[in-house]
């Protein structure tokens, strides 16, 4: 690696909107983020599934699936 041309390399501290925190390796010594593991509906199962399923239910309408 050539000298003096990278960034310098941190312990960075993210902190969520949600009060977690945790650590990780960046070019910023701290890092806000609005979602994480701990508050993402994905991560908490609180995930809604209904729109989901009305975009699926378009989908095999408009191109004939489903229809056996």
């Amino acid at each position: 690696m050539r000298e003096g041309i990278h960034p310098k390399y941190f312990q960075a501290t993210v902190t969520c909107n949600c009060g977690n925190t945790f650590v990780t390796g960046s070019t910023s010594k701290e890092i806000h983020v609005e979602v994480c593991s701990k508050c993402h509906s994905f991560y908490t199962g609180t995930q809604k599934t209904a729109a989901a399923k009305g975009r699926i239910d378009k989908f095999n309408r408009k191109y004939g699936l489903g229809n056996n």
